[in-house]
Order: C-alpha cells, then sequence, then structure tokens
C-alpha cells in the first residue's frame, strides 16, 4: 500500500511542536490509526495509495477537518484487511501524521503524501467495526532544536551528497527545509534511507535523545565505511 514518493513540490512550512500540542492537546482520544510495514519519523514523508473504504474515509475526514491520524509500525499482519491470516499486531507508540498533499486518479482511489509530527503513545487501542484502529494516544516530547556536535560533521557532510545526488536522479524522500543544522532531523532522514530493520529504526525513532540517535547512526555510518574522518 505503501508508494515512493512522488516528486516534491511545494507544502505549507511544518507546524512547530507547540502548534500541534495546541492544536490537539497532549491526549488525543479514540486518535485513528493506521498500521503500515514502515516507520514514519517527525518531519519525515510519507506516501500512500489508499483505497480501502475505512481508510477513504479516514482520509476524507482528515482532509475535511484538518486533524491527524497516528501512523504505528505493523509487527505481524499486514495494513490490507483480509490479506493475511495472521492476526495484525503493531507497536504501541507511533508518529502522528498530517496530509499535505491529496490525488484522485480513479473513483475509489486516493494519493497521498503525509508529513510525521509528534511522537505519541496509545493505550485502550480496540478496532471499530468498520475495521479502523483507534486508541487514546499521549503526545511524547519532541526533540529540541540543536546543532550538532562536531564530531558528526561527516555525518552531515554525507547526508547533504546523498541529497544532492538524490536530486539529481529526480528523487526527493525528504520535505523542504532541509535542516542539516539539527540534530534530530539529520539523524531521522538517515534512519529515513539506511538499511536498518524495521524493530531497529521503530526504536531509534523512540529515542528521546536526538544527539544519541544521531551518535547511534554516525556509528552505523562508520561501520559500514560510509563515512571516515
Amino acid at each position: 500500500m505503501t508508494q515512493p514518493p512522488a516528486p516534491e513540490r511545494p507544502v505549507r512550512s511544518p507546524p512547530s511542536a507547540a502548534a500541534v500540542r495546541g492544536a490537539f492537546g497532549d491526549l488525543l482520544p479514540h486518535l485513528p490509526l493506521f498500521p503500515l510495514g514502515t516507520v514514519l519519523f517527525p518531519q519525515g514523508l510519507l506516501a500512500l495509495k489508499i483505497f480501502e473504504a475505512r481508510y477513504l474515509d479516514l482520509i476524507t475526514h482528515c482532509l475535511r477537518s484538518g486533524a491527524p491520524f497516528g501512523v504505528v509500525t505493523l509487527r505481524q499482519g499486514t495494513e490490507i484487511q483480509g490479506a493475511a491470516e495472521a492476526p495484525v499486531r503493531f507497536e504501541h507508540e507511533g508518529c502522528l501524521a498530517e496530509v499535505i498533499d491529496c490525488d484522485s486518479p480513479q473513483a475509489g482511489i486516493l494519493q497521498i503524501r503525509c508529513r510525521g509530527l509528534q511522537r505519541f503513545t496509545v493505550s485502550q487501542v480496540h478496532q471499530a467495526p468498520d475495521g479502523l484502529w483507534r486508541a487514546d494516544a499521549v503526545l511524547q516530547a519532541a526533540d529540541p532544536v540543536e546543532p550538532p556536535r562536531t564530531e558528526f560533521q561527516a555525518s552531515i557532510t554525507a547526508l547533504q551528497r546523498a541529497i544532492d545526488t538524490l536530486q539529481v536522479r529526480d528523487q526527493t524522500p525528504f520535505l523542504a527545509p532541509h535542516a542539516l543544522d539539527d540534530a534530530g532531523w539529520v539523524a531521522n532522514r538517515w534512519c529515513e534511507i539506511l538499511p536498518i530493520p524495521l524493530p531497529t529504526r521503530h526504536k531509534l525513532m523512540m529515542l528521546p535523545d536526538p544527539h544519541a540517535r544521531l551518535q547511534l547512526v554516525d556509528g552505523f555510518l562508520r561501520r559500514h565505511g560510509i563515512i571516515s574522518d
């Protein structure tokens, strides 16, 4: 159900953590959840092709109300209803998503792009009769916006090169602005494109210290010869 990101188009500036909390509060009761075989990071880009009735209704509601939905990472099963016998199990932490772009190439299909907002944890998880998962969610603290330490300069430079290379190939996996002066942003963008196992990617997303997250990423890059001193 997840599709490769479409070419980047101008979108409105991302809301601050304070704006998210001001709009929705720390507690989001009955938050609709979208279990996916991916990890959405704050300020990350998620492209989806929507065709199931439960998710068409959800996205229509989000477009009308401006409300977010929650993306949670699957541990078992699939996001497509009835596609597998294994019961659906997913992480009880995730990231809010706001719809920033929507196209309808044909009746009954929506192609959307979403931006990751703020992390959350859930409780009271339940599935409605229409198959949509809901839960009470509590927002987690956003990463403090802090410059990366000088020891991570090689990781920053390599990420800029990766962005430049992808843009030459007409691939834009990251939403603007590119905050290379923000430790959390740099760490998150590396986490999105490195070949990291899904459970590890999820743990990195929920790690509360952006410098610790970037340090782990920096170590991975060095071990695999992507960067060096």
